[in-house]
């Protein structure tokens, strides 16, 4: 089945890693399609008109997606945009899952520290557990994303019953 798949950023910090893994034939599953990722210039001009234009966007960009996938980065965990975009797609009821993206080896040949789970520093409010305890992880160079990602957005996806 094909699906729109949003990913989830911190841009000013991990936007070369990001480019590489997306960048780098990564295979979504057939006739699935990457939203939510943009160039330097088109994130600015969203920026500059503050918050609003933000969720806006944000949420223009999730419309239609079915599974959310957030590339952690060493400062990717509890960022505003980030928490934003988790829990709307858990509102959604997106899949979603947590990609570890710290050994991606940067334009310099460097990776960096190891980011904490996103999924921790939010919970269900209907009972207060932890997102982690419900969504996965998996690390990009370590579980081998480029041949995984789809298995585990086609994973996260039947999770979510989408």
């Amino acid at each position: 089945m094909a699906r729109r798949v949003f990913f989830s950023v911190h841009y000013d910090r991990d936007v070369a890693r990001v480019a590489q893994v997306l960048n780098s034939g990564v295979a979504l599953g057939r006739g699935d399609t990457a939203c939510g990722v943009l160039d330097s210039d088109e994130w600015e001009r969203i920026r500059s008109g503050g918050d609003y234009a933000i969720v806006r966007w944000i949420d223009e960009q999730l419309r239609g997606t079915s599974v959310t996938v957030v590339l952690i980065g060493t400062e990717t965990a509890n960022r505003q945009w980030i928490n934003y975009e988790i829990v709307e797609s858990v509102k959604r009821g997106n899949g979603l899952l947590g990609v570890y993206i710290h050994n991606v080896r940067d334009r310099d040949g460097l990776t960096t520290a190891k980011g904490q789970n996103p999924f921790d520093f939010l919970t269900f409010r209907n009972t207060g557990a932890k997102l982690s305890r419900t969504y996965p992880t998996y690390d990009w160079v370590q579980q081998d994303g480029r041949r995984n990602l789809a298995r585990w957005v086609e994973a996260a996806a039947k999770q979510a019953d989408r």
